[in-house]
């Protein structure tokens, strides 16, 4: 048995695995949520076993208690709070006043992610603020870490952010692998795995991670399913969280053989336990609706018993692909896991540019490019006109170009030359410019399933039609200076005032 130790301590031991176990306050003030969360709290606190409670924020997009208030009331009992920390609902200024709460508060360890789309609240749907992606989040606690971003003294954060392997097409899961890349060079110090039952999708991430040299730990998610919450995980009603239909008509098999149906849940938890202590995960998140402090003993008990069992466990248990899904490696047929040989895409997937994007390019070749052959000329143009009264109706007529062609949302600070030409202000509702959030499903944009696509797909497509895919993980891109809205970005851009300039 390990000594208590604190979440970060326990995920740079190499021979322990850090078990967090979240919780979710819920709405209200004194309810039967928030009770209960101080309760399990409370006891965790004298397991060295549970190095931290993970405490959500505002999970479906619906209002609830701040997670803040909760993480206090949890330290004071002794615990570690691992804190959900979302961008959906505040801008920049906002997110950096909660830091410096938190921080005053002694409470250090943060899951940094874009959070769910937000939904119902008073007097109707909340307007969606997104202001920062998760990256651009971890770059700013990271510069605030370092104490290069104010004069202030440097803060002791520890933050860390999600990605989702449980994605069935091609595009999705690159998507999801190039954001990562950008969320480890900004900063994240360890990741937490979405939600999902297929045992290779999470031998992919360790082996993905391994051989990319990321050296930062991976905890992996563990749910106790019941079937109705399985159900919505299953019509992506809870988004990111993946289980497939063969797992849906496993669980309500069991439900109707089974006498003790909260058991076999746990059961199945323990073994997934297992599975990803023997896939050397450096931690596992315990999470489910009421869990109580037994239920989490016995699944980390359990969870034990088998690991010594868990390769069998992990093609038996967790054998729950998606439908013609896509892996990043080849299949061991000896394991049912993955070999160490990425698949090869060259010759899958859609890859395919569009007319707009080739005509685009090419303009951007020919006249925005620092090395094209008009950009001389078009930036003494611009010169001219930024100090002149033509620079109104210049303006005026980028906008509605753009407008036309883009949906232009007249932010000023353009990057659709970086992102493939397609506007993540306009076209993207959670206006991600580091890449593709985690709720994204065969392909759909999350907020508008069956109805758009998600533009980091398009944008993967298209890119990988001219063989540069690989730039989605190459740049991270600053967020929107908002300073520069209603102006125009070609002027912008030219006379050295766009994100091209940004000292972040």
């Amino acid at each position: 048995m390990f000594p208590k130790c604190s979440f970060s301590e326990a995920l740079a031991d190499p021979e322990q695995l850090s078990i967090t176990w979240e919780l979710v306050p819920g709405r209200g003030m004194r309810e039967k949520a928030q009770e209960h969360l101080l309760k399990m709290a409370e006891l965790a606190a004298k397991d060295p076993k549970i190095n931290a409670i993970t405490i959500t924020d505002n999970p479906g997009g619906k209002a609830a208690i701040l997670p803040y208030s909760m993480a206090v009331e949890a330290k004071r009992l002794g615990i570690e709070p691992l804190v959900h920390f979302t961008s959906k609902d505040k801008n920049r200024n906002a997110l950096e006043s909660e830091l410096y709460a938190l921080g005053r508060a002694d409470i250090h360890n943060l899951l940094v992610m874009t959070g769910d789309y937000p939904t119902a609240g008073y007097a109707g749907h909340a307007k969606p603020v997104f202001d920062f992606d998760a990256v651009h989040a971890l770059r700013m606690i990271t510069k605030m870490n370092e104490g290069t971003y104010t004069n202030l003294p440097a803060t002791h954060f520890f933050a860390g952010a999600v990605v989702s392997p449980f994605k069935a097409t091609e595009a999705e899961t690159m998507a999801q692998y190039y954001k990562l890349h950008k969320k480890i060079a900004n900063g994240a110090r360890f990741i937490i795995t979405q939600l999902g039952y297929d045992a290779r999708k999470f031998d992919e991430l360790r082996k993905y991670a391994d051989s990319n040299q990321f050296n930062v730990p991976l905890i992996g998610n563990i749910y106790v399913l019941s079937v109705p919450v399985a159900k919505l995980m299953n019509k992506n009603l809870i988004p990111g969280c993946v289980v497939t239909d063969k797992l849906i008509k496993k669980l309500e098999a069991e439900q109707a053989d089974t006498a003790n149906k909260k058991e076999q849940q746990l059961f199945r938890a323990a073994k997934l336990y297992a599975v990803l202590k023997g896939l050397r995960y450096d931690g596992v998140n315990i999470g489910g609706h009421g869990l109580s402090y037994d239920d989490v003993q016995y699944i980390i008990e359990k969870g034990e018993e088998q690991s010594g069992n868990w390769q069998d466990i992990a093609v038996t248990d967790f054998d729950y692909p998606q439908a013609d899904g896509f892996y990043f490696f080849e299949k061991d047929v000896t394991t049912g896991l993955n070999t160490c040989q990425p698949f090869d895409r060259r010759q899958t997937g859609s890859a395919h540019s569009s007319l707009k994007q080739s005509v685009m390019d090419l303009v951007h070749g020919v006249a925005f490019d620092h090395k094209a052959p008009l950009y001389p000329l078009n930036k003494a143009v611009a010169k001219f006109i930024d100090n002149s009264c033509l620079k109104k109706p210049f303006t005026i007529a980028e906008y509605t170009t753009k407008t036309i062609t883009n949906e232009c949302r007249f932010c000023g600070d353009c990057a659709m030359h970086e992102l493939g030409f397609i506007c993540p202000m306009s076209q993207c509702p959670k206006q991600q410019r580091n890449g593709a959030c985690g709720g994204s499903r065969d392909g759909w944009c999350e907020v508008y399933p069956e109805q758009q696509k998600c533009i980091y797909v398009k944008m993967y497509e298209g890119f990988k039609g001219r063989g540069k895919e690989e730039r989605m993980k190459a740049k991270y891109m600053p967020p929107c200076n908002w300073e520069l809205h209603r102006t125009s970005s070609w002027l912008n851009y030219f006379n050295d005032r766009d994100y091209n300039n940004n000292k972040d």
